[in-house]
């Protein structure tokens, strides 16, 4: 067969896929000699049309993989850098507070790197193994158990991710509600609710862009939701430089304090970690232009041995750490490992992808992870030199001990709470493949079953965020054995398994076994550490 034919069944493949008629409806009316010239003229142009990438792939398993793709590459990197930013960037300056400046800086490069190459052992594998779709991957490579064990650790890993989200809208919209009317406390109407609150964003704007067929559609929410994490990261650089350290404190103190005719307002804040200060405390909203009588009039107010104490070690405090070890530490490197995980999302995305190819995807995946990486050692760090050892897990929560009713602050709030909304619907979407994948592998696309399932997936998360309230530990642990699989595992697993061109003792697969066992010693590690640090801080331990 001449390069003229091929282009022409070139042609009628793609003329046939954009009207909707498929391959199999085809062969159904033709005669049984004419049978063999297309299965021959199909093999040969498949080859021809993807540099053998659906080479060995069955005629059904064609229609439903081989689509072309629409999402153009900036619209993929948006999505990809999405799925991978999530609400981690808030927990990021805890992190290096618990592992210091240098530590932190090596492990976040480390997995960084980590997570390029374990893409690239992802996408290596997806082309060998004729297949773009995980759960098939698995199938391939270990059979049933194989295809289960990828749903199941794509399930866990996502839900856990979706149930950070909504958290996230149940703690902090009622709060920005509450700041926008200026109530000084919550007075316990409806819509300052967090659960109602969470199911009206979740059936309002949530569950509709769930609903959009292709995830080459959300690349503008995505392009939207990334710039609201750059507003906040560009709050919190500036914030650095506004907020003194130690952060000021005052006893006994109430409403506005006068001094020398100068009239500085005070909000009420009570500090909910173990810090050098104890009690109430006043703090400053502007902080700049009356330090100094602050300080000054501070003198006038009885001292407690507390506040002497926070004085004397104000210089330990605003010294920056680069090496720490403690019990936190223990959670603080899950939360580093995992802030590159996107690979449940890397092969819907390449799916999606327009004139998709293998190196293609990798710029998308190197651009998006090169990018989230400047955005995390930014945030990490002015985040950690802001409020150093002070810093709570939650970063925007150890803002609000300084200011009350920030104007900058709110739109910050506003802005993550936007993100985290945008974020749902492409995290969501590798679930409801899973499930369809595994529950309906050969039914036909349906508007039906597509709502179905989005609506129970949301529906289950409402429910954990509503009524488990230890769920972060829950899915801690089980996020940790999760994404130490997909990261680490399984993608070093199938590529061992289905790339058979490269002999055992070949460089790569030598890199992909070490691969294997780091994952496996990482995840055991990792899980061990938590499971003794619940231990270590068990009510009953500390009884004892």
């Amino acid at each position: 067969m001449d390069r003229m034919e091929l282009q022409k069944v070139n042609i009628e493949l793609d003329d046939e896929s954009n009207s909707g008629e498929s391959i199999e409806d085809s062969y159904t009316e033709t005669g049984d000699s004419e049978k063999a010239t297309i299965s021959s003229q199909y093999a040969e142009s498949q080859k021809f049309l993807t540099n053998g990438y659906l080479e060995k792939k069955k005629l059904e398993d064609y229609k439903e993989e081989y689509h072309p793709g629409t999402a153009s590459f900036g619209m993929s990197a948006f999505n990809l850098s999405n799925a991978i930013m999530g609400s981690g960037i808030l927990g990021l300056s805890y992190a290096m507070a618990n592992t210091g400046i240098i530590l932190f800086v090596v492990l976040l490069l480390s997995v960084a790197i980590l997570s390029l190459y374990s893409v690239h052992l992802l996408l290596k594998t997806a082309k060998e193994g004729g297949s773009i779709i995980y759960e098939k991957l698995g199938e391939k490579a270990f059979g049933w158990p194989g295809k289960i064990c990828t749903f199941i650790s794509i399930t866990m890993q996502n839900i856990g991710a979706m149930s950070s989200y909504l958290f996230i809208i149940k703690y902090e919209l009622p709060e920005v509600i509450r700041t926008f009317l200026r109530l000084e406390e919550n007075s316990g109407e409806w819509y300052l609710n967090g659960n109602y609150l969470v199911i009206f964003v979740t059936v309002g704007v949530i569950l509709p862009l769930s609903l959009l067929k292709s995830l080459g559609y959300l690349g503008y929410t995505s392009g939207f939701s990334l710039s609201c994490m750059v507003f906040f990261l560009s709050v919190v650089i500036y914030k650095k430089s506004q907020i003194p350290c130690p952060i000021p404190s005052l006893e006994n103190a109430v409403g506005n304090w006068t001094y020398n005719n100068n009239t500085v307002p005070m909000h009420l804040v009570m500090l909910p970690n173990e810090s050098a200060y104890s009690g109430v405390n006043f703090m400053m909203d502007n902080t700049h232009g009356h330090t100094t009588g602050l300080e000054e009039a501070g003198d006038l107010l009885p001292k407690s041995g507390v506040e002497y104490e926070a004085h004397s070690e104000s210089d330990d405090m605003c010294k920056p750490q680069y090496f720490v070890f403690n019990s936190r530490t223990a959670y603080a490197i899950p939360i580093l490992a995992f802030a590159f995980v996107c690979h449940p999302e890397v092969l819907p995305i390449y799916s999606e992808l327009k004139d998709r190819s293998r190196k293609k995807m990798q710029n998308v995946s190197n651009m998006s992870i090169t990018g989230m990486l400047i955005m995390y050692l930014l945030a990490a760090l002015f985040g950690y030199l802001t409020f150093y050892g002070e810093v709570e897990d939650e970063l925007l929560h150890t803002y609000t001990r300084v200011y009350t009713f920030d104007t900058l602050l709110l739109m910050v709030r506003v802005a993550v709470l936007v993100a985290v909304m945008l974020t749902v619907p492409i995290v969501l979407f590798p679930i409801r493949s899973s499930i369809s994948t595994l529950l309906f592998p050969k039914r036909p696309f349906s508007w039906i079953r597509h709502f179905l399932i989005a609506a129970i997936i949301l529906a289950f998360n409402n429910l954990l965020v509503i009524f488990v309230p230890t769920i972060k530990d829950i899915f801690g642990f089980i996020g940790a054995s999760a994404a130490t699989m997909l990261i680490f595992i399984l993608p070093a697993a199938f590529y061992l398994r289905l790339v058979k061109k490269e002999p055992m003792r070949s460089p790569q697969k030598i890199g992909a076994l070490i691969f294997l066992i780091v994952g496996v010693i990482f995840m055991i590690g990792s899980m061990t550490l938590i499971i003794m640090d619940w231990i270590y801080n068990s009510p009953s331990s500390k009884h004892h």
